[in-house]
């Protein structure tokens, strides 16, 4: 893996558009249970009278604020929320919601979505769980979609019109583990932490998930009988097959995770990192077989959407091409297209890996 860095301002684009949901989506959506009617919407949370900023445990802006809303709004809110939060995570029956109360909905100052967070907690026990609500954007719905169907993990995630509901993907930010704890991890974690890396590294870029500056993803520790094992998930699917630029899709390249690109080039053999690249491409052969009429019925409505710019797909296709050799890309019409052609690269390479 090269030690080679970008500037981010070259990579991101400052402001992404967000895409609407178009009826061919819509139906995807209520076909295979993301779609729901819901009482509350994300529109309706922006009515808050008053915020106050949240710190952390060591007095820094988090740049969330918590909303207070007015006393007769506040009491559908939060009737609605835990209804929300009852579809979410159970069957909706609402048989628990006397049990439930909304113990804050944040609202995030930062970044293109402007999410609230919403925090419900279980008053039997003092559990919490958060979820988000955000406004509806085509690209970060394929994103999620997609990390469901090709990941190593299941995403939970509900649509009602413009709003999006999304779970909690609990885990240390990236940027928070680097800084914090990535030192005190003994030398086998390092290993493990690195070969991670790349894996997560080699996901992203064929599926074409972009931006995974450290802050975008979470390190989640999972403590074994004799040793902590650590996952690396992405937390924020906005730049789904939007930049034009391949190296957007490959973490790698931005300077928020130098410590961990170094750590792969001082933990790893090149050998090693290769045999992880074909490890992680084999799995999402695997994966894009055992969900192949999912993943068609997905990229049917990519194919039929537009969620990124003329320029910006000119760019990639003739990158892609440049990479990897097959004139296909040079074909696509649109990221839906793109986004086909490198997953059927990867299957093509698996199956003759297998003969």
């Amino acid at each position: 893996m090269n030690v080679e860095f970008e500037n981010d301002i070259k990579l991101v684009s400052k402001k992404k558009p967000t895409f609407p949901v178009n009826d061919l989506l819509k139906s995807y959506l209520e076909k295979y249970n993301r779609a729901i009617k819901i009482s509350v919407q994300y529109e309706d949370l922006l009515r808050f009278q008053g915020c106050v900023t949240v710190f952390d445990k060591n007095d820094v802006d988090t740049l969330w604020v918590r909303c207070y809303y007015a006393d007769h709004e506040r009491i559908h809110i939060d009737s609605d929320l835990k209804r929300v939060y009852d579809i979410l995570y159970s069957d909706g029956n609402g048989e628990n919601l006397d049990y439930l109360t909304v113990d804050g909905v944040d609202f995030c100052t930062f970044g293109n979505t402007k999410p609230f967070r919403i925090k419900i907690r279980n008053i039997l026990n003092d559990g919490f769980t958060y979820f988000y609500i955000k406004k509806a954007d085509a690209s970060r719905i394929y994103g999620l979609e997609l990390e469901h169907l090709l990941s190593p993990h299941r995403i939970n995630f509900l649509v009602c019109k413009e709003t999006l509901v999304e779970e909690h993907i609990a885990g240390i930010p990236g940027d928070e583990f680097i800084a914090n704890y990535m030192e005190a991890c003994e030398e086998q974690e390092l290993t493990q932490i690195a070969k991670e890396f790349v894996k997560f590294n080699e996901r992203c870029q064929i599926r074409l998930l972009g931006d995974m500056r450290a802050y975008n993803y979470v390190i989640i520790p999972t403590h074994d009988f004799d040793r902590v094992s650590y996952a690396i998930r992405p937390i924020d699917f906005d730049q789904q097959c939007y930049e034009g630029r391949l190296n957007t899709y490959r973490p790698q390249f931005f300077k928020e995770n130098v410590k961990m690109v170094l750590n792969v080039a001082d933990k790893l053999r090149d050998a090693s990192i290769e045999q992880y690249k074909r490890e992680e491409r084999s799995l999402i052969a695997k994966r894009l077989t055992t969900s192949q009429k999912r993943f068609k019925a997905l990229i049917k409505c990519m194919r039929a959407d537009n969620i990124t710019t003329p320029e910006k797909l000119k760019t990639l296709k003739k990158e892609l091409y440049e990479f990897s050799g097959d004139m296909i890309f040079k074909r696509a019409r649109n990221m839906g297209g793109v986004l086909q052609t490198a997953l059927e690269f990867i299957q093509r390479n698996y199956a003759h890996m297998k003969h």
